[in-house]
């Protein structure tokens, strides 16, 4: 599998996830688990850096548009981080863009409104190998 994801708790309500590697048919399943194991977990702000992420193909961009959908059912949102150029290209093309900012840095998504100013948990979360 060539796709990576690191959880870090910001707060009780708020997940980041690093993702890197290739986001595509072989991998979508994966991140999907991650995604559900935080909602699931009561965490409906989630911020997805993505700045070593490589690739996304339609089945990648299905998870991040129905990740963005159910925070917002949650009372969340979703958050794109630093998403490298070929990938936000296809971030705007797809619309998911418009509904789901994409912010520069993670101080930036962090910084918005929604999200508790608090410092990060410490440690990580990492729940790569579930």
């Amino acid at each position: 599998m060539n796709l990576n994801v690191e959880v870090e708790i910001h707060d009780p309500g708020t997940a980041v996830l690093a993702i890197g590697g290739e986001l595509d048919i072989d991998t979508a399943t994966f991140l999907h688990h991650h995604l559900a194991n935080q909602f699931l977990h009561g965490r409906h702000h989630l911020v997805l850096d993505l700045s070593s992420l490589q690739f996304v193909d339609s089945s990648g961009m299905n998870v991040l548009i129905k990740a963005a959908r159910e925070a917002r059912e949650g009372g969340g949102d979703l958050r794109l981080v630093a998403p490298a150029p070929a990938v936000r290209r296809l971030l705007e093309l797809t619309g998911l863009s418009l509904m789901t900012p994409i912010h520069a840095d993670l101080e930036e998504a962090l910084r918005r409104p929604g999200i508790p100013a608090q410092t990060p948990a410490t440690g990580r979360d990492d729940r790569s190998r579930q």
